[in-house]
């Protein structure tokens, strides 16, 4: 009697999760729709007959394809059917930067069809109606979702991680999905067993330790409740394994960084290819701001400091100088970021919207760095990160990047075991498609300003680091007990 309660208990979930995510994907489809049609009217009545002489018929279809194609996307990549996770403003802006690249494409191709020069401005309208569809759609989708989909009912179970969770998902809008009925101690659920489940549908798992934590996946999973964990470092190479079966025993082979040899290829030529258009692209911009910085006060264009990259290879990056030339006179200092007064008037805007890092395509394509990988560090301050957690130096079986996870997700100010966790994250699965995936989502933290908040990595003062030395002690008495 009780199997047969729980095969319809379960039928009816999984008969409801069906529905959910048709209906998702519905609204979903809808945003496609909403951003095609103006590039479908102007395409009717302005560039149908261009189109039309290259493939004739055909050509309409084509066309259609290729913008559902290249957006999609493009929205994937900036995130934009997140809408359980996002904030309107967010969503909006994200699908901005998709339209942004799917029309821009779609420019280029009509211009490629007709073989001279089009006229920009039915394709600016087009951007014009498609923003303003992009906010109607992103506002309707926010509120429907919330209305229909009620806050999970959820707990909080930590460790040695506590109250962080909580505050992250207040900080980031979250409470509106994750309504937080509990914390508490892994040690509760020791005591008083899976009782403390009753009634709740997702559980947060902040620094437990695997032991604990896999008695709590196990009773989860059996149970239909959704769980999210915090990885350690061994969480995350082991997400990187290879699945093989070896004396009629299912393994996991686990190894070093060791990508095959036409991934390593095509990533060269991708970084030279993509380093090269950039330089050329931006380089009137990167004139003006080198001739500003001269102007402002006589002193070098260009930061150079000396970083590790492969193998802990160091060589000298190269920055636009955002500080006075005197700024570390007296040795490397901790940056108070914004209030920083050696930062100068043109090093706060080109810090703002990361302009002082342009000139590190020049490294990438010298070969001292590529686009994306871990961010290269000071010899000094890796030094004191190995010290503390021997694992920081695992970002070095890659070569050092100017974007990665770590920029994308994380902050200035996210913890550097959480910057290691992201990096390795990128590192145990190499390829291409991820790698061209960060560098179109890296535009969209350009302009947001909670991803520069905090310290700059360009400073920091290693003889005050006894909050340094207070978090990798905590994290790493939590690695050796796993």
């Amino acid at each position: 009697m009780g199997s047969a309660f729980r095969h319809d208990e379960h039928k009816s979930r999984d008969l409801r999760k069906l529905y959910n995510s048709f209906a998702l994907r519905l609204v979903f489809i809808s945003d496609v729709i909403a951003m095609l049609l103006p590039f479908l009217f102007i395409a009717r009545f302005y560039y149908e007959d261009r189109i039309y002489e290259a493939f004739k018929i055909r050509g309409n279809w084509l066309v259609i394809l290729l913008f559902v194609v290249v957006y999609l996307l493009s929205a994937s990549a900036y995130q934009v059917f997140q809408i359980q996770i996002l904030r309107i403003q967010e969503v909006v802006y994200s699908q901005a930067l998709a339209l942004v690249v799917t029309d821009f494409v779609m420019f280029i191709i009509i211009w490629l069809i007709n073989l001279s020069f089009p006229n920009v401005l039915p394709m600016l309208l087009v951007f014009a109606l498609q923003l303003c569809l992009a906010v109607l759609w992103a506002y309707l989708a926010h509120k429907w979702y919330f209305a229909r989909f009620k806050p999970a009912r959820t707990m909080i179970i930590y460790d040695m991680r506590k109250g962080e969770i909580d505050k992250l998902l207040k900080r980031d809008g979250l409470d509106i999905r994750f309504d937080v009925k509990s914390i508490r101690h892994i040690s509760d659920f020791e005591k008083s067993g899976s009782g403390i489940f009753k009634g709740i549908e997702t559980v947060f798992l902040s620094g437990v330790h695997s032991h604990e934590r896999n008695q709590v996946l196990k009773y989860c999973t059996e149970h239909d409740i959704t769980v999210y964990v915090i990885p350690r470092i061994g969480d995350v190479i082991m997400s990187g394994s290879q699945r093989i079966y070896m004396m009629n025993l299912p393994m996991m082979k686990v190894s070093r960084y060791n990508p095959a040899h036409e991934y390593r290829f095509f990533k060269r030529i991708l970084d030279v290819i993509f380093s090269c258009i950039i330089i050329g692209v931006l380089s009137p911009l990167m004139v003006v701001v080198a001739i500003i910085i001269k102007k402002t006060d006589g002193g070098s264009v260009f930061y150079r400091q000396t970083r590790i990259t492969m193998h802990g290879r160091k060589f000298q990056i190269i920055k636009f100088r955002s500080m006075r030339p005197d700024a570390e006179k007296h040795g490397a200092i901790l940056s108070s970021g914004h209030n920083d007064k050696r930062v100068t008037p043109i090093g706060r805007f080109i810090r703002r919207f990361r302009i002082d890092e342009l000139p590190q395509f020049f490294n990438v394509i010298k070969g001292d760095m590529s686009i994306v990988g871990p961010r290269p560090e000071r010899p000094e301050i890796a030094g004191v990160y190995e010290s503390k957690l021997p694992e920081f130096a695992l970002r070095l079986q890659v070569r050092a990047g100017i974007t990665g996870y770590a920029q994308i997700y994380g902050k200035y100010n996210t913890s550097p075991y959480d910057k290691l966790l992201l990096d390795l994250m990128y590192i145990s699965k190499p390829n291409l498609g991820d790698d061209i995936r960060i560098m179109f989502s890296t535009l969209k933290t350009v302009f947001i300003k909670e991803s520069t908040d905090g310290t700059e990595d360009d400073t920091l003062n290693t003889d005050d680091i006894s909050d340094i030395n207070a978090f990798f002690q905590k994290e790493k008495d939590l690695e050796e007990d796993d």
